[in-house]
C-alpha cells in the first residue's frame, strides 16, 4: 500500500494539533461494559491523570491506579474528589505492582512500554478467582488488513476530532501529555503469547490504531463486544 505524501501527513499532524482528542479515553465505556456490574477492588496499570481509575470507581470499591510517572500521578489525585475511593501510587510495572488479589485489572495504551510476556503473566497472578482483565493497546501494522484498517481510521478519526471538539476551545487533554512510543510487537504476535499466557483469550484489531484483550480467570463466560 502506498504511504500518503509528507505535505499530507504534515497536514494532518496540523489539524489534529488543533483537535486533539483521547483516544485511548474513547474505550473506556467499553471497557466498564466487559466488568462485573460490583466487586471490591479494581487496578489500573498505567493509570495517567485518572480517567479510567476514576469510571472503575463506578463498579468497584477501591481502585487503585499507579503509573511510572510522578508529575502525573500528582495531577491523578488532584483531579480526583477527596472522598473518592481512588488510590494512585508512582510505580513501576509490571514489578511494582501492588499485592493484589483484584478483581478487575485494566490497561490501556501501556502495555507495549513493558515486558509484555512478564505484564502478562504478572497481570493474570494478581487477578482474584473470576477476575477480569481487559488491555487495550497498540501493534505494529504488518499485514494489509491492518493496513486498510489503519486507512479506514483517518477519515474517522478526523470526524471525531470535529465532534470531540464541537462547541469549546480545543486543548490537549492532561491524558495526553505522557511520553508515547511505537509499538513493536504485530497483533499476529501478540494474539500467540497472549493466549500462551492467557488460554481463551479474546483479542480483536480495533479502530483508531488499537487492539483489544479480554481474558476472565477460571471463566469462559463470554462478554458483550
Amino acid at each position: 500500500m502506498t504511504k500518503p505524501p509528507n505535505r499530507f501527513l504534515r497536514a494532518l499532524d496540523r489539524f489534529h494539533a488543533a483537535h486533539p482528542w483521547d483516544h485511548n479515553a474513547h474505550y473506556h465505556r467499553w471497557i466498564l461494559r466487559q466488568l462485573p456490574r460490583g466487586c471490591d477492588r479494581a487496578l489500573d496499570v498505567g493509570s495517567g491523570s485518572g480517567d479510567l481509575a476514576r469510571l472503575l470507581a463506578e463498579r468497584a470499591k477501591a481502585v487503585h491506579g499507579i503509573d511510572s510517572d510522578p508529575g502525573i500521578v500528582a495531577r491523578a489525585r488532584e483531579l480526583t474528589a477527596p472522598h473518592a475511593p481512588v488510590a494512585f501510587t508512582v510505580a513501576d510495572a509490571p514489578s511494582g505492582i501492588p499485592p493484589g488479589p483484584y478483581d478487575v485489572i485494566t490497561c490501556v495504551a501501556t502495555v507495549h512500554h513493558l515486558p509484555f510476556t512478564e505484564a502478562l503473566t504478572r497481570f493474570r497472578g494478581h487477578l482474584a478467582p473470576g477476575g477480569t482483565l481487559v488491555v487495550v493497546g497498540l501493534f505494529r501494522e504488518s499485514t494489509p488488513g491492518d493496513r486498510l484498517l489503519a486507512l479506514a481510521s483517518v477519515p474517522l478519526n478526523a470526524a471525531m476530532a470535529l465532534i470531540k471538539n464541537k462547541g469549546r476551545k480545543s486543548s490537549r487533554p492532561d491524558s495526553m501529555t505522557a511520553v508515547t512510543r511505537p509499538a513493536e510487537m504485530t497483533f499476529a504476535d501478540i494474539v500467540r503469547e497472549a493466549r500462551r499466557v492467557l488460554p481463551g483469550a479474546r483479542l480483536r484489531r480495533r479502530l483508531f490504531w488499537r487492539y483489544t484483550l479480554v481474558w476472565r480467570e477460571g471463566s469462559g463466560e463470554r462478554r458483550p463486544q
